[in-house]
C-alpha cells in the first residue's frame, strides 16, 4: 500500500465556478485554474511520487502538466468524475427546481448517468494500483470522485464522501497509523 496518497482537485473552470456539475463536458481551467495548478506544484512535497495518475479529462491534464508532473503521470479512466447523466450541466438547485426537489447524488446518483456503487467501484481499482507500490502516490482528478476515493481509503461507504469538501486545487493527503487509514492533511 502507498504509504501515503496525495490527491489534487483540478483547478477552476467556468463550470466548477458556477457550481455545474461536470462530468463527460471536458471543459478547459479558466485563468485562475492555471494559476491554482501552478501553485500546487509549491504545495506538494518535493519527493518521488512512485506512482502518479490522472484522470483523462483536459481539466485534470492541465493540471498535472502545470503542477509540474505531466511527464510521469499516467492516464487513469477510473479517477473520470462522477458521470452526471442527465444532470450534465446543471447546478444542484437547478436540478432540485426542474426535476427532483429531494434528489442527493450521495444516495441517489443520477438519471442516465452513475450510481454510487458504480463510482465506488471504479475508484476502489483506483485504489488498488496505489495499493501496489512502494513509497508516495499521487492523483489528480475531480472533486466528487476524490471524495468517494477518500470515503473508500478509509473503509466508508460512498456517500460518506459527502463529508470532504474540496475545492478547486486543493490538496488532501491520506496515509495511515498503522495499520488504520488516515486523512493526514486536508486543504477543503
Amino acid at each position: 500500500m502507498a504509504e501515503r496518497l496525495f490527491i489534487v482537485r483540478h483547478g477552476e473552470t467556468e463550470w466548477s465556478a458556477s457550481g455545474r456539475h461536470t462530468s463527460v463536458t471536458d471543459v478547459p481551467l479558466t485563468d485562475v485554474g492555471r494559476e491554482q495548478a501552478r501553485a500546487v506544484r509549491g504545495r506538494l512535497h518535493a519527493g518521488a511520487f512512485g506512482l502518479v495518475l490522472c484522470s483523462p479529462r483536459r481539466r485534470a491534464v492541465q493540471t498535472c502538466e502545470l503542477a509540474g508532473y505531466g511527464d510521469v503521470a499516467q492516464r487513469c479512466d477510473e479517477l473520470v468524475e462522477w458521470d452526471y447523466g442527465d444532470y450534465e450541466g446543471l447546478t444542484t438547485p437547478q436540478i432540485w427546481e426542474r426535476h427532483d426537489s429531494d434528489w442527493n447524488l450521495w444516495r441517489d446518483g443520477c438519471p442516465g448517468g452513475e450510481r454510487p456503487a458504480d463510482v465506488g467501484a471504479r475508484v476502489d481499482a483506483a485504489i488498488a494500483r496505489f495499493a501496489a507500490i512502494g513509497g508516495d502516490g499521487l492523483a489528480f482528478a475531480h472533486g466528487h470522485v476524490l471524495r468517494v476515493l477518500t470515503a473508500r481509503w478509509l473503509g466508508m461507504e460512498v456517500a460518506a464522501g459527502a463529508r470532504f469538501k474540496l475545492a478547486t486545487a486543493a490538496i488532501g493527503v491520506l496515509g495511515h497509523e498503522r495499520e488504520t487509514t488516515t486523512i493526514d492533511r486536508w486543504s477543503a
